[in-house]
């Protein structure tokens, strides 16, 4: 079978970063959802679940270590990058077979967790590398397509990871769950490695060692160098409101999402294998249409204004959703609202992503957007922790309310500071 090359087909560069964040959306899907789910089912107190989610999710939020280290050894035969993106998906394939010595979820929470974290450890990596690469091999003005089919990779992955590996994970065991998606993996994996970035990329390098260096030298920034673009992209006084506004978003969606499966488990009664279908079914079947549609209308219309109006959208919804939490025991309305919800992350990522990939700097695309990336992870593992804690002496309704008020307060000063000019773009 012979694969066009990377740079010289949009729809094949499409395909390959859509399996590429399929990768990552699996094992997603799996721990956060489908894992989270199960325990929730089996009356694992939340705070030991939000301390579950806080581990899988740390190596994201340290993604800016990998960052410089990808940049500064960007240059390779095969391709720049590919290198990291190969070598991480190998390991992280290894980390993913090491799940199947896990025998009862529950009883061995501690080493869940342990094993999910040194899989997450090079999931991010291969996140950071990929994003990288996208931001070097795709032009500008198709970013934002370029984003909807990352994003809808990731949501075809965590479908997957929470709805199809939670079937698995109730019917035949943990370990079946934990074989499939090692499976997956190693499939997705093989394929990447006989993708060419050009025409010109060897399969496998074999070159004198003193040619490579003295090559690598022309592409690659030196440490000082890099930090100091890093620095200056990310601490310019635009930069930082822009990301600041982000990271409320982030935060905020994640108090949400994790303090209404709660409600809809422990206080409804929901099945927790039910619910984890219907996150990656229908939901996901809707969202991955109007996502592939929002990067189109973020590249012809601009990722600002998508931005802005799906900030509108998830504010409303959780003002209305909340204020109505009267209505939640009517299975319709509350899984309704669980369907829709599935709509805001992928839409603002479309209209984000580009903005932020823009706003990177030549030759450290990585390390300045994993930073970002970082920053971003945080805020939904720090909300994920702090609502495990919260939902003690907080309701879930209020939880909510809460985070659509907070978000509707960002988008009236936005609109006061110079009709969102402080958004880049």
């Amino acid at each position: 079978m012979h694969l066009p090359a990377l740079n010289d087909s949009s729809r094949f560069r499409y395909f390959t970063f859509f399996y590429l964040y399929i990768m990552q959306g699996i094992p997603s899907g799996f721990a956060l959802t489908a894992v989270a789910n199960y325990l929730l089912g089996r009356n694992v107190e939340t705070q030991h679940i939000g301390t579950f989610i806080a581990i899988v999710g740390l190596p994201w939020t340290i993604q800016f270590f990998w960052g410089p280290f990808i940049d500064r050894f960007q240059y390779s035969l095969i391709g720049h990058r590919k290198h990291w993106v190969v070598l991480s998906q190998l390991v992280a394939v290894f980390a993913s077979a090491g799940l199947t010595i896990v025998k009862d979820p529950v009883q061995q929470l501690s080493l869940l967790s342990l094993l999910f974290f040194c899989h997450s450890i090079f999931a991010s990596i291969q996140d950071a590398s990929v994003d990288a690469m996208a931001i070097s091999i795709v032009p500008a003005e198709q970013r934002g397509r370029l984003n909807g089919f990352m994003r809808g990779g990731f949501l075809i992955g965590v479908a997957f990871g929470s709805a199809g590996l939670s079937y698995v994970l109730h019917e035949y065991g943990f370990r079946s769950a934990a074989v499939l998606q090692t499976t997956i993996l190693l499939c997705f994996t093989v394929l990447f490695f006989i993708t060419r970035l050009h025409k010109s990329d060897p399969l496998i390098a074999f070159s004198n060692y003193a040619n490579t260096r003295q090559l690598a030298k022309a592409y690659q920034p030196n440490f000082t160098l890099l930090f100091k673009k890093i620095y200056s992209g990310i601490t310019n006084q635009k930069s930082l409101k822009y990301f600041g506004v982000v990271a409320g978003v982030y935060f905020c969606s994640s108090v949400f999402i994790r303090s209404y499966t709660y409600y809809l488990i422990h206080i409804l009664k929901w099945d927790d294998k039910a619910l984890s279908i219907l996150q990656g079914s229908w939901g996901s079947v809707i969202t991955f249409v109007a996502i592939i549609l929002g990067g189109v209308a973020s590249d012809k219309i601009g990722a600002k204004v998508v931005q802005v109006r799906v900030m509108w959208g998830v504010a409303i919804f959780l003002l209305v959703l909340n204020s109505s939490f009267y209505f939640w025991h009517y299975d319709f309305y509350s899984g309704a609202g669980l369907v829709l919800w599935n709509l805001a992350d992928p839409l603002l990522s479309v209209a984000v992503f580009p903005i932020l990939m823009g706003l990177c700097a030549d030759k450290v695309e990585g390390s300045q957007f994993t930073a970002y990336m970082a920053m971003i992870n945080l805020c939904d593992v720090a909300g994920s922790y702090l609502t495990g804690w919260s939902l003690k002496t907080v309701s879930a309704p209020l939880l909510g309310f809460c985070c659509g008020f907070f978000i509707l307060i960002m988008i009236l000063m936005l609109k006061r500071n110079n009709n969102y000019s402080v958004i880049p773009g």
